[in-house]
């Protein structure tokens, strides 16, 4: 079992938001990983209709899309959220799915 914390940084620029996310195992082993992200504003408001969805959410969303393809461990330390597309096709169908908007 996992938990995820997504934490918000300081913008790059007026496109494009940053986050941290950590993913902690909850067996009392304190182990995490950390992950710096990207979002793109743009992608973002195509994938959420429009925003309904908070971005920090969205994110939460996408790390659970991958941690049930891959473990903590193989997933990029830095990455763009769009280059969830590049390893797993079905990201954008199945992530407007899991936030209710397909």
């Amino acid at each position: 079992m996992t938990r995820i914390s997504v934490i918000a940084v300081s913008p790059l620029d007026n496109s494009s938001w940053r986050y941290n996310v950590e993913i902690f195992e909850n067996d009392g082993s304190g182990s995490k990983t950390i992950h710096q992200i990207t979002l793109d504003k743009d992608y973002y408001m195509d994938l959420t209709d429009k925003g309904r969805i908070v971005p920090e959410e969205f994110v939460k969303k996408s790390f659970e899309f991958l941690l049930d393809r891959e473990s903590r461990d193989s997933i990029l330390r830095q990455f763009d959220i769009a280059q969830i597309t590049d390893f797993f096709p079905e990201y954008e169908k199945e992530i407007k799915k899991a936030l209710g908007l397909s």
